[in-house]
């Protein structure tokens, strides 16, 4: 079975570059190219690849923006970005807005082939890279105070809600709210949701509110 794929790049060279790339392979068919995130929305929702390859920094509309609003539509494509940025005001709003993967343009061919694939089982993929960085964020002091976010997943957890019945709620990917859910555990130094639950109630970023 082939994967298919919509590659979205502002620069038309790295666009030609990965369509050769993935042609040439049996494995991949390429259904369309995209110059900027509105472009990538709209191809996302006409072809509905099983994955896109997205850049983040493009003018106009923005990969991350792109992203967000292709989980909040509902197409199903998993995003994984390629880029040559791995900064972290790059990496996690990227992540919290629903990428599958995240992987630097500097990954040798083999690699981005495996990434694609393991990206089409929704398997998430991060470059060495990115990996090291997520894990800096996820080990900081647990007196951080939690996101706006991460307080809506809490409070989601808090009241009853699965993994996937809190991306519904909240318009992203289940794979955001385990990492949403991930950097909660980090930052009050717990291990699983009910503990979370519990410390956040303890600490006040929680309250006992009557239904209604």
């Amino acid at each position: 079975m082939t994967i298919s794929l919509v590659i979205v790049d502002d620069h038309p060279v790295v666009r030609d570059g990965l369509r050769g790339m993935f042609t040439g392979d049996p494995r991949f068919e390429v259904l369309g190219e995209a110059a900027d995130g509105a472009e990538a929305i709209a191809a996302g929702e006409r072809l509905e690849p099983d994955v896109i390859l997205m850049d983040l920094r493009m003018p106009g509309v923005d990969g991350v923006t792109a992203i967000a609003e292709l989980a909040k539509r509902g197409v199903p494509s998993r995003v994984l970005v390629l880029t040559t940025y791995d900064t972290d005001s790059d990496v996690l709003p990227a992540i919290e807005a629903g990428a599958t993967g995240y992987l630097l343009k500097d990954a040798p061919r083999d690699e981005l082939f495996r990434a694609v694939e393991a990206a089409a089982r929704g398997q998430a993929v991060l470059s060495p890279a990115v990996a090291t960085r997520l894990m800096g964020q996820m080990r900081q002091p647990a007196s951080e105070p939690l996101s706006q976010r991460e307080l809506e997943v809490l409070g989601l957890i808090a009241r009853g809600s699965t993994n996937r019945e809190a991306a519904a709620q909240l318009f992203i990917s289940e794979a955001t709210v385990k990492t949403h859910l991930l950097h909660v555990y980090a930052k009050l130094g717990v291990n699983d949701r009910a503990a979370a639950v519990a410390t956040a109630f303890e600490r006040g970023y929680l309250s006992f509110r009557t239904p209604g």
